[in-house]
Parts: structure tokens; sequence; C-alpha cells
């Protein structure tokens, strides 16, 4: 794969992908502000239809994923949720290499790795 910057959400109590999760990639500059740089909505397969960082816009730096799962519980069979928003902080130190950044999610908690 070449670099550039995916993701992908799986909802570990449905078993499979979680569809129509807004995500939002920030870029944290030195001083810790953020400024948003893309933007997309996961798809039926828990991924968005376009990287969010390509190869050729990909810089080393700070990023920070946030992704709104609140209104993906609310609008899902229970109709609540505990969490909102799920921050992922992460440096790219390689812009030659490829970052997939994976969000496994339930009701009370998240994980993410490092994906290839």
């Amino acid at each position: 794969m070449s670099a550039g910057l995916t993701t992908h959400v799986l909802d570990t109590s449905r078993e499979g992908p979680a569809e129509g999760v807004d995500v939002t990639l920030q870029r944290v500059g030195d001083d810790g502000d953020v400024e948003p740089i893309a933007e997309g909505t996961t798809n039926d397969d828990g991924r968005l239809d376009e990287p969010l960082l390509t190869p050729k816009s990909i810089e080393e730096g700070t990023y920070e994923l946030l992704f709104d799962v609140g209104e993906y519980y609310r609008s899902g069979p229970s109709g609540s949720t505990f969490l909102e928003t799920v921050p992922v902080r992460f440096v790219v130190d390689d812009a030659e290499e490829h970052y997939h950044v994976p969000l496994l999610l339930s009701p009370g908690g998240y994980t993410t790795y490092r994906g290839s």
C-alpha cells in the first residue's frame, strides 16, 4: 500500500462495520493548536470512500482523529450512548509510510492500533 492515511471503524457489539460515523482529521501544531484538515463519513464497510491523507498530502507531524460515535449510537437500537467523541492522537514520523488507524468500537469503550 502506498503512503497516506486511512481509517476503519468496526462495531464489536454489532460484529461488523460501523456505518455513518463522522470522522474529522486535525493537524496538531507544535503549540498545541489544532487545525481541521479532512473529514468524511464511514460507508457500509466502516471505511471512508477516500483516504484522509494521500501520499502527496501526508506530512510528518502530530495528528488527531475525532470519531463522532455519539450520533451513531443514538441512532441505533438502544437510542443512547456513553461515548460522544473518540479522539485518537498519533504521530506520523515517516511520510513515506502508510498509516492506517482502525477503531474497534463498543457502546462502553474502544480500542485502536496502528494497522497496515
